[in-house]
C-alpha cells in the first residue's frame, strides 16, 4: 500500500484527487506545510504530491529541499495550465502533473517515480521459507497471508532479502533503498527496520539481524 502526503489547499479539485486515489488503493493525506518536518518523521510517507499552482518557483524549491533533506522522499508537482509558460526546470522534483490532475495519470507517474528511485524489478519472486515477495505485484506474505507494508517498507524488505546473509550500514542502505544523498542522521533506518520487524516478524519468524556497530543483514539461512 502507497502512502501520500498533499500539500495544497483544500479545494475541491484536491479533495477530489485525494478521493480518486483512496479508491485506488493509496493511503493519501492533506497536510499543511506547517509540521511538516515531524509528520514525515512519524508518519513515514512514501512519496509527496505539491500543489504548485499560485506558488513562486522560490517557495517551491525550497519546500523540495525540505521534503528531500527531512524526509528523503520524491516529490510530484501538481502544475496548473497557466504555470507551464513559466515553468521552472530547477525545481528539484521529480515529476510533474497538469491540471485537470487525472487519478490515472497520477497513479501511473507515482508507480514511475517510486520504481524508479527504488530499482525494483519485476517478474519473480524472492522466497524465505515462509516470506514470500511477489515483485510484480509489490506484495508480501507470510504463510501465504498477506503482510500490509508501506512502499518504503517494502523496498527495504525486497533490498535487505535479495542480498542474504550480507550486512549493510545505514548509510548504504539509505543510498540502496532511498536512493537520494543523506543530509541527516540516520534514524530513519531503525525505524523502519522496526516497523519491518513488527510487520513480518514473530515468536517464530527472525529474518533480520542487527550487526553491531555496523548496521543490518537478512538471515541467510531462515
Amino acid at each position: 500500500m502507497i502512502n501520500i502526503f498533499i500539500i495544497a489547499g483544500e479545494s475541491e479539485k484536491i479533495k477530489e484527487l485525494s478521493l480518486e486515489l483512496t479508491q485506488r488503493d493509496f493511503v493519501c493525506l492533506l497536510v499543511p506545510e506547517e509540521g511538516l518536518v515531524e509528520r514525515l518523521s512519524k508518519e513515514a510517507p512514501d512519496l509527496v504530491l505539491v500543489e504548485m499552482d499560485g506558488c513562486s518557483s522560490n517557495s517551491v524549491r525550497k519546500l523540495s529541499q525540505k521534503i528531500k533533506r527531512e524526509g528523503h522522499l520524491p516529490v510530484i508537482g501538481l502544475v496548473g495550465k497557466k504555470a507551464l509558460d513559466s515553468f521552472d526546470v530547477t525545481l528539484n522534483i521529480d515529476d510533474f502533473v497538469v491540471e485537470p490532475w487525472d487519478a490515472t495519470e497520477v497513479t501511473a507517474r507515482v508507480k514511475q517515480v517510486l520504481w524508479r528511485v527504488s530499482k525494483i524489478s519485476s517478474s519473480e519472486l524472492i522466497k524465505c521459507g515462509d516470506l514470500v515477495i511477489d515483485l510484480a505485484k509489490y506484495e508480501v506474505s507470510l504463510g501465504g497471508r498477506l503482510i500490509a507494508l508501506t512502499f518504503r517498507e517494502y523496498a527495504l524488505l525486497k533490498f535487505l532479502a535479495g542480498n542474504r546473509g550480507r550486512v549493510f550500514s545505514r548509510e548504504t542502505l539509505l543510498s540502496k533503498v532511498w536512493g537520494y544523498d543523506y543530509y541527516g542522521g540516520d534514524r530513519t533506518v531503525d525505524v523502519h527496520i522496526r516497523r519491518l520487524r513488527s510487520k513480518v516478524e514473530d515468536s517464530t519468524h527472525n529474518f533480520i539481524e542487527t550487526v553491531r556497530n555496523i548496521g543490518y543483514r537478512f538471515r541467510k539461512e531462515v
